[in-house]
């Protein structure tokens, strides 16, 4: 099967899964939203930092080295399983002793019991990290999907039936921990393969001098992305965590499905053609283009069209979280140039240029939140948005380097699809205030969004945009 093809059917079962995911967890979270309150999410919220680094440690790193290696046998699985392991067991005892502290910290209690029952899910997850490394390495994304998605429903029922008999926050976490092990087993199932009881230590050491960096580099991500989340758990109410992970979330529902599944693909396509930089350059400047073309103009769109969404799925408890999406879409929008240039960091071996630049912008955060946080929620908000385009940058600038394709080249390519999709928000947000306003929810959002999916696709069949048609042929040969 040629790259192409290889790369086709990966990202179409990647999509599939990803959608598929999303949708379950949309409905769910739906429906979890109208049961229970704001402040339940956010408590959630306080801990998703924990959640996070936990997931980067088995997710990242030593496993991302197996996906990029060229050469593996069953000692390298094995020995990347059994550090996993015990990497996770060692991170649940800590947290597990400082739950108390944490608790503290938010001044919320019922954090603490939170807190040492989610992140079990670790040592859940550790059990399959490798057999989901198998998976991607094998670009085996069908199978992935298959485990994926019935994962999903079966936490999710679990979540809404206890939602339903007053388990409040309770239902959220035992959803979570329910999805995991169902996801877990089936990569036992599914994978066919399990560790034998060998470590290698030289094994070991090539797979940690490459993975340390990368998981360094992601706990640092991620505690400093979720850093807005522990400022505003400190210091504002749990209600305002609920609406900044509400619009958070929704942010994220068009941009995990198409960049997250891209993303996946592309690191291991990356991988195969790591020493041809000019497929690299043309592979990378078309994927990114192609999903930009279809993510900024739903984000776009979603923000002019917040406030009846927002009232129509969550209800009107849920409205104060309208200005927080608005202002994040901006960041969904720029997540998925983030990626792809890591990713050329990453199959180029360079870990360590990967660590520094994630010091670098981490720096930035916090001279962001020192500077925004005494102007309160909105402009904590702001700051991370300046803060994610000073980020595209300095990504930009270093991954450009290795493959000829500097930032202002990559802007002077993409600025097309985001000035179409601003144009085409524009005339959505006219139509909706002067001749929608006064209409019913759903008729806002189906007319406005119609109108805009309409004069988007028209115009950009019009300008002849290459990315329209690069879809429409990923479509044909599905």
């Amino acid at each position: 099967m040629s790259l192409k093809k290889v790369a086709t059917t990966g990202f179409l079962w990647t999509f599939a899964q990803q959608f598929g995911n999303q949708a379950v967890s949309f409905i769910v979270s739906l429906i979890l939203a109208r049961i229970l309150l704001p402040a339940e999410f956010g408590l959630i919220g306080m801990v998703a930092i924990f959640i996070a680094i936990g997931n980067t440690l088995l997710n990242s790193g030593l496993t991302q080295s197996l996906i990029r290696s060229k050469d593996l046998d069953q000692e390298d699985y094995s020995t990347v399983f059994y550090f996993n392991l015990i990497m996770s067991l060692i991170l649940y005892v800590i947290i597990y002793f400082s739950a108390p502290l944490i608790a503290k910290f938010y001044d919320q209690e019922i954090l603490i019991n939170i807190l040492r029952l989610y992140c079990l899910t670790f040592v859940i997850s550790a059990f399959g990290a490798v057999q989901l490394a198998r998976l991607t390495r094998s670009m085996d994304f069908r199978t992935q999907t298959i485990i994926a998605i019935p994962a999903s429903i079966v936490g999710g029922v679990t979540g809404v039936y206890m939602a339903y008999n007053g388990y409040g926050v309770w239902s959220l976490v035992w959803s979570s921990i329910i999805t995991i092990a169902a996801s877990t087993f089936q990569l036992w199932v599914y994978s066919q393969w399990s560790p034998a009881l060998v470590f290698n230590f030289s094994k070991f050491k090539d797979h940690f001098n490459f993975g340390y960096k990368l998981t360094l580099s992601g706990i640092i991500d991620k505690i400093f992305n979720n850093l807005f989340l522990i400022v505003i758990g400190k210091f504002f109410s749990p209600s305002q965590v609920g609406f900044y992970t509400r619009a958070e979330t929704m942010k994220q529902l068009p941009v995990t499905n198409i960049s997250t599944a891209l993303n996946k693909v592309t690191y291991p396509l990356f991988a195969t053609i790591q020493d041809d930089d000019v497929r690299l350059k043309n592979i990378y400047k078309r994927l990114m283009k192609m999903v930009l073309f279809v993510i900024a103009p739903v984000l776009v769109f979603l923000a002019v069209l917040a406030e009846p969404t927002f009232r129509f799925l969550f209800t009107e408890k849920w409205l104060p979280a309208v200005p927080y999406f608005q202002i994040l879409c901006a960041t969904g929008i720029l997540y998925p140039l983030h990626a792809y240039n890591l990713n050329i960091l990453k199959v180029k071996g360079r870990s360590d240029l990967f660590l520094k630049l994630e010091i670098i912008k981490k720096t930035l955060i916090i001279l962001a939140i020192v500077i925004a946080l005494q102007f309160g929620v909105m402009a904590l908000l702001y700051g991370q948005v300046i803060v994610s385009l000073a980020a595209y940058f300095i990504n930009s600038h270093y991954s450009g380097r290795f493959i000829n394709y500097p930032a202002l080249q990559q802007i002077k390519d993409i600025f097309p699809i985001l000035l179409l999709s601003i144009i085409t928000g524009g005339s959505i947000w006219t139509i909706d205030r002067f001749f929608l306003i006064d209409t019913a929810d759903i008729s806002r959002i189906l007319i406005g969004g119609l109108t805009g999916a309409f004069l988007y696709i028209g115009l950009s069949l019009i300008l002849k945009f290459e990315s329209i048609f690069e879809l429409i042929n990923l479509y044909q040969k599905r």
